[in-house]
Order: structure tokens, then C-alpha cells, then sequence
């Protein structure tokens, strides 16, 4: 079963929570495609998402597209000890989790910073970009 993380591939923020994913998933569960890269482009569109909208990070798994904080709460759930206990927040309602996930995600690049170009991977993490 493919578990694709779609995130913002210029986004500073989003890069490093993309590090952080790889580092605390040791079974290697997840895959990564930029938003901007035809292999995400091509996931987003065949799940009926708009492909310009870089403003949340999508989870592609068992043929469904999670967004905004339901895909970042499916992520944490895989990860190692303790970071998937923190999939508990998945019982407040979406709005409310939803409402501070877009307060970081209209703000990431000001508070984070953005790179001129995508991130491209390691040759030790090629084999998980797709």
C-alpha cells in the first residue's frame, strides 16, 4: 500500500517537516513528491485537487487524498514513538484543527522562509522522492 506525501517543495518549513518524517519513519513507509513535480502534479489531479494550490501538505494512502491537518495527524500516526501518539488530536473537530493548521500554512514562508527551487534529494533518499 503507496503512502505519498505531497508537500510545498520550495517551502523552507515544509522541507524540514519532510526531514523530520523520514527520520522518525525507519520502516520507510512514506514516499515524498513536491507539489510542483509532475508525480505530484499527476496524483493531485487524478484525486480532483487543484494543482496550483501549494498551501497544505496532502497525504495520498489507500487510494484517498488527505489534506491540511487530517494528512498531518495520518503522517504522525506512522511514525516512531512518541510523535505517533500525537494522532489523539484527530478528536477535535477538523475546523477547529483545520482553522490554526492555515494560520501556519498562509504565514510559512514569512516566518520560514522559501527556496528559489525544489528541494532534490540525497542520493541515500532518492529511492523515496518520486
Amino acid at each position: 500500500m503507496i503512502k505519498v506525501i505531497i508537500f510545498d517543495g520550495v517551502c523552507n518549513f515544509c522541507n524540514a517537516s519532510i526531514n523530520f518524517v523520514m527520520d522518525r519513519d525507519p520502516k520507510g513507509e512514506f514516499k515524498f513528491a513536491a507539489n510542483q513535480s509532475e508525480a505530484g502534479q499527476k496524483i493531485l489531479r487524478e484525486a480532483g485537487e487543484p494543482t496550483e494550490e501549494i498551501g497544505t501538505v496532502y497525504l495520498y494512502e489507500n487510494g484517498k487524498i488527505y489534506k491540511e491537518s487530517a494528512a498531518a495527524l495520518r503522517i504522525a500516526r506512522r511514525l516512531v514513538f512518541p510523535w505517533n501518539l500525537s494522532y489523539v488530536f484527530i478528536l477535535i473537530p477538523a475546523f477547529i484543527r483545520d482553522f490554526f493548521y492555515r494560520i501556519i500554512a498562509r504565514n510559512r514562508y514569512r516566518w520560514f522562509g522559501k527556496r528559489e527551487s525544489c528541494r532534490l534529494p540525497s542520493p541515500e533518499e532518492a529511492a523515496r522522492f518520486l
